[in-house]
């Protein structure tokens, strides 16, 4: 078997596209392929998370989603993640044995978020339930507790891991307690693990502490200008790795006062790439045509460094 390619740089969370009546739209899925590649540079995904409404969709629709980027995506991108959390075990499950029956390159779970792990003990029993799914997948853990409400820290989670889920690779740190973060790469010396960050108006700090990467939304629609602020930062450039920084966190400012979530984020990358991503499912409601032409005002306003 071939050596695993390491996932690095960014990661886009992937919309996912619905017809007006609220069907998935899989048909768009290869045009929305050849845009992240082509016009952002990213050629990563995360599919079914929470910009992809992942937990607002049946079963069958999400194993036709990854379906679909599996099959879009070969030999154009790089790595694709299949999110598979659900509220219940045997879900969880189904998900993770489609996702490695299809060939993803990797897949993520949440805690569970109504009935929830209240321990290390606890959550790690749940998540190696579902790893030993699929045990020649790369596992990653998607810590996101502002939506989960499930606290542990990736730091004890960490400790004795591999013992316990052998094909455990990472985590998608969506959180903004950067010393849990700090730790976690302090800890992993060896390089052993993948860091993913997952909150974007925040990622220059994480790439400061040593991330590996990002997975986020804003990279379906800033993912070219995000990738600059990433080889600014490589090249030691910091002051132009800040301006982008700056500028992206304008803009996130700017909407989140406006009421920002995946309903607006679908509207935005509609107006951006020109791809129709459709309105969110219930209760999510789709955004209003004010905030489409504010945000539209507001991106086309930003004066990116030398024009990019």
């Amino acid at each position: 078997m071939a050596p695993r390619k390491k996932l690095k740089g960014l990661v886009a969370a992937t919309i996912t596209p619905m017809t007006p009546d609220g069907k998935i739209n899989l048909p768009v899925i290869h045009q929305y392929v050849d845009y992240l590649v082509n016009e952002q540079n990213v050629k990563n995904v995360f599919v079914n998370g929470t910009t992809g409404e992942g937990l607002s969709l049946s079963i069958q629709e999400r194993k036709q989603l990854a379906e679909e980027w599996m099959c879009q995506g070969k030999d154009k991108l790089d790595h694709v993640i299949i999110h598979v959390g659900a509220l219940n075990l045997p879900e969880c499950q189904e998900l993770a044995r489609h996702a490695a029956a299809i060939g993803a390159d990797g897949i993520a779970v949440i805690a569970p978020f109504f009935f929830k792990p209240t321990n290390k003990d606890e959550l790690v029993a749940f998540l190696q339930k579902v790893a030993s799914e699929a045990p020649e997948v790369p596992f990653y853990y998607y810590h996101i507790p502002p939506l989960t409400g499930v606290k542990v820290r990736v730091e004890e989670l960490l400790d004795g891991i591999k013992a316990q889920i052998p094909t455990f690779q990472g985590v998608k740190f969506s959180d903004t307690d950067l010393l849990d973060l700090a730790q976690c790469i302090h800890k992993n010396e060896t390089g052993e693990f993948e860091f993913l960050y997952g909150v974007d108006e925040q990622l220059l700090s994480a790439l400061a502490l040593g991330v590996n990467g990002a997975v986020g939304s804003t990279y379906n629609y800033l993912g070219r200008q995000t990738n600059l602020m990433l080889q600014a930062f490589a090249k030691l450039d910091f002051a132009l790795a800040q301006q982008y920084q700056f500028l992206t966190g304008e803009f996130l400012n700017f909407v989140i006062k406006l009421g920002f979530g995946v309903a607006q984020t679908k509207a935005v990358m509609t107006s951006v790439s020109g791809i129709p991503m459709g309105p969110p499912r219930l209760p999510l409601v789709a955004a209003s045509s004010e905030f489409i032409i504010k945000a539209k005002a507001k991106l086309d306003s930003i004066v990116w460094p030398n024009g990019d």
